[in-house]
């Protein structure tokens, strides 16, 4: 009897149990429309009334900046180019830079301007350096849009002020957002950036949660009558990347302070796991007729995902592969499933695609194969 309790003492404390997924409802927050997701794995945690197209104010400053480092990428322009400043970007109503009307400033000046001081002039100087005219730019910014994947918006100025039409949603917002983060990591610090001067006026960044959370480090404010008072933020923890976007808040504390409900409630209950990596060899499988017998198979893209906070031992990954692969065989073809559940959940669902060439088989190599797969097939 002392050996069967030692025995079943050892055998039950070597299993582990995960605690049941427990997650509140989502916080209700005062604004008119809201989303949360999760920036690596896209996953959406909170919505409310996320498609609502609503007016953008200078949350359209995101693709402003974004249509910059586009060109900055490509090398159509550079961070020094010193650009002049027309009387239309002088004279621009609204939030300022206080850049002069016949000045040079250069490109990068003019980016802090936009970010951290929401410059309408700075916006629109960056819009006719770029493309000649402010209405060029916005094409090219509705280009974008559509390219994004994002559906339900349009843009008619580069900064956001009260235009018939101008609109955009708090999904496609975010989904602006990631990309800013994901494609073009090297200017993203300057959203996180306090304070900025120029022309001897130094202005504070109006993203409060900067000054508030250390786990915030972006994005941009918003505010018109018409639109209320919005901000898409971002913040990370232990790895995972959180992306809120809040539309049509009563003032600028309150937008910051539900913005920091939905990152709380993110944060606290969801974790984000980074599955495979991109090209990564998840399974091999037997290639018939080819110079090589056996194939690579993983995934296109890295494999992120996103579960209630502490069931990652409770992930079932399956793997379905065809069952008969022949030569010749061209990287990228797809040959099977890769599958993530979460209890009676399918959490993902991915193709096995090759990861090398394979080419055919001399002759005789392809006769053996032949005999041997008929037997294959015929006691399988």
């Amino acid at each position: 009897m002392r050996l069967l309790t030692v025995c079943l003492v050892l055998l039950f404390s070597s299993l582990t149990f995960a605690a049941p997924s427990i997650i509140p409802k989502p916080p209700v927050l005062a604004a008119s429309s809201y989303i949360l997701i999760d920036a690596n794995s896209g996953e959406v945690l909170v919505e409310h009334n996320a498609d609502e197209v609503l007016p953008p104010a200078s949350l359209t400053k995101m693709m402003t900046t974004f249509v910059v480092y586009e060109e900055l990428g490509y090398g159509n322009i550079k961070e020094d180019d010193l650009t002049r400043i027309s009387v239309k970007a002088w004279k621009s109503e609204g939030s300022r830079m206080f850049i002069r009307e016949g000045t040079y400033v250069p490109v990068i000046d003019l980016l802090k301007g936009v970010i951290i001081q929401s410059g309408n002039d700075a916006s629109i100087a960056l819009a006719e350096y770029v493309s000649g005219t402010e209405e060029a730019f916005v094409d090219i910014m509705n280009q974008y849009a559509v390219s994004l994947g994002m559906s339900n918006t349009t843009f008619k100025n580069a900064t956001g002020l009260p235009a018939k039409g101008h609109a955009s949603t708090a999904r496609d917002l975010s989904l602006l957002a990631n990309r800013i983060i994901s494609d073009h990591g090297k200017y993203y610090p300057l959203y996180k950036q306090k304070k900025f001067k120029y022309n001897n006026i130094e202005q504070s960044n109006r993203n409060l949660l900067l000054f508030w959370d250390p786990r915030v480090d972006g994005l941009k404010t918003g505010h018109t009558e018409e639109a209320g008072f919005c901000l898409v933020s971002s913040a990370t923890e232990d790895g995972m990347r959180l992306i809120s976007v809040v539309m049509g808040a009563k003032s600028e504390r309150a937008r910051a302070r539900e913005s920091q409900k939905l990152l709380t409630y993110g944060f606290r209950y969801y974790e984000s796991h980074k599955l495979y990596d991109a090209q990564e060899t998840l399974q091999t499988h037997r290639v018939w007729m080819g110079e090589k017998d056996e194939l690579e198979l993983g995934v296109k893209d890295g494999a992120y995902i996103t579960i209630p906070r502490g069931q990652k031992g409770n992930l079932d990954v399956q793997y379905s592969i065809d069952d008969v692969i022949k030569a010749p065989i061209i990287k990228g073809m797809e040959y099977g499933h890769m599958t993530v559940s979460l209890g009676d959940d399918v959490l993902m669902d991915k193709p096995l695609i090759a990861l090398n060439d394979i080419e055919e088989a001399g002759f005789f190599s392809r006769i053996v194969d032949y005999i041997k797969l008929f037997f294959y097939s015929l006691f399988s």
